[in-house]
């Protein structure tokens, strides 16, 4: 079976070294741990380690995974990160302590279960900055604001957006500033305080420190930069966190000599895909058949760490990797049984943890 290896030392190295970096800054940060699944195992060991101690909370977009951390380690704080839907409020009260929401409806329904389980459930409420995704038009913030400061379970941490996850809209110190001003306007038309301005995700950690990020921004919510090392805003390494954190193996199940290019009439019956036409500058070549397929990864978020393999094509749970021509002075490298490794990106690590079809393997 394939498997996923999991550094875990490494990810907590990376925790413990954003904690450094951003509390230097005066920020507080969630870990977003959706990625993980709610992986027991890996979370028995994050959620009772002292580098996870010092953050604001933890975060998962799934309330399975928010029951999880709940249950390992009731004293944690979390976060439900994405507007909770409303035949799910009683789990949401129940499991998470803070959420982002969008639509009054919803939190209508949030205090009044709240008010039933005898809590004060907390919220951030969302503004749209041009990512047309989750988040209220600016011009309705201080009507919103006024009808959810009137619910009597419901305690406004702060305001938040939401910047590069669907149209990859970076954050610029023009549109966290917006964030800014409309704390200030709210605080001083209410005379309240709001704790928290979250100022978005991994996408916003390299303006940290600079002039192009107002300092009255003071946290965020981080998921890639935690347990991979890089930031979407550019698709870099972040300052010294480790990059090498989770290794993708899948096995060989067949290796022959064949043809580079498909033998008869073409159809619009296959259900996967294949690599685009290229010029291979061979009629044959090793084919290594590897076990898993769509259902498991999509392979464009697999590299493979051995340069001179090549996609050739995937189906439901099987992928064709192409090894190189054949040659009569050198054997392939490779023989059935042996393991091909990749470097995963975010998404393929979320989708392997998600799977079941998937070994995983802490190292």
């Amino acid at each position: 079976m394939a498997e996923l290896l999991i550094k875990s030392d490494k990810i907590i190295q990376n925790i413990d070294k954003l904690n450094v970096f951003l509390e230097k800054h005066n920020l507080e940060w969630t870990l977003v741990a959706k990625i993980l699944s709610g992986h027991t195992d890996f979370l028995n060991k994050l959620l009772f380690h002292p580098a996870v101690k010092r953050l604001h909370s933890v975060a998962d977009s799934r309330l399975s995974g928010l029951k999880r951390i709940k249950e390992i380690n009731p004293e944690i704080v979390t976060m439900y990160v994405k507007p909770p839907a409303i035949d799910s409020i009683k789990t949401l009260v129940t499991y998470a302590d803070i959420s982002l929401n969008s639509s009054f409806r919803t939190i209508e329904a949030i205090n009044a279960e709240a008010k039933r389980q005898g809590k004060i459930h907390r919220i951030i409420i969302m503004i749209e900055l041009g990512e047309l995704r989750e988040g209220i038009l600016r011009e309705k913030v201080l009507d919103f604001y006024k009808r959810v400061f009137e619910l009597d379970s419901i305690k406004i941490e702060g305001i938040g957006t939401n910047l590069g996850c669907m149209y990859g809209i970076q954050p610029t110190y023009d549109k966290l500033l917006h964030l800014s001003l409309y704390k200030q306007l709210i605080e001083a038309k209410f005379n309240t305080v709001m704790p928290l301005i979250s100022g978005g995700s991994s996408i916003t950690l390299p303006l940290v420190g600079k002039p192009s990020m107002p300092k009255t921004i003071n946290h965020l919510r981080i998921g890639e930069s935690a347990f991979i090392g890089t930031t979407p805003f550019d698709g870099k390494k972040f300052r010294d966190l480790s990059i090498d954190t989770f290794e993708y193996r899948s096995n060989i199940i067949e290796l022959e000599v064949k043809e580079t290019s498909p033998d008869g009439v073409l159809t619009d019956g296959n259900i996967g895909h294949t690599a685009d036409e290229m010029e291979l500058g061979y009629d044959k070549s090793y084919r290594a058949i590897l076990d898993f397929g769509l259902l498991d990864v999509d392979v464009q978020e697999l590299t493979p760490k051995d340069s001179k393999i090549r996609f050739a094509g995937t189906t439901s749970d099987m992928t064709v990797y192409d090894l190189g021509p054949v040659q009569k002075e050198a054997r392939c490298k490779y023989k059935v049984g042996d393991k091909i490794r990749f470097f995963p990106s975010y998404m393929a690590i979320a989708r392997l943890m998600n799977s079941k079809y998937i070994d995983k393997r802490f190292i």
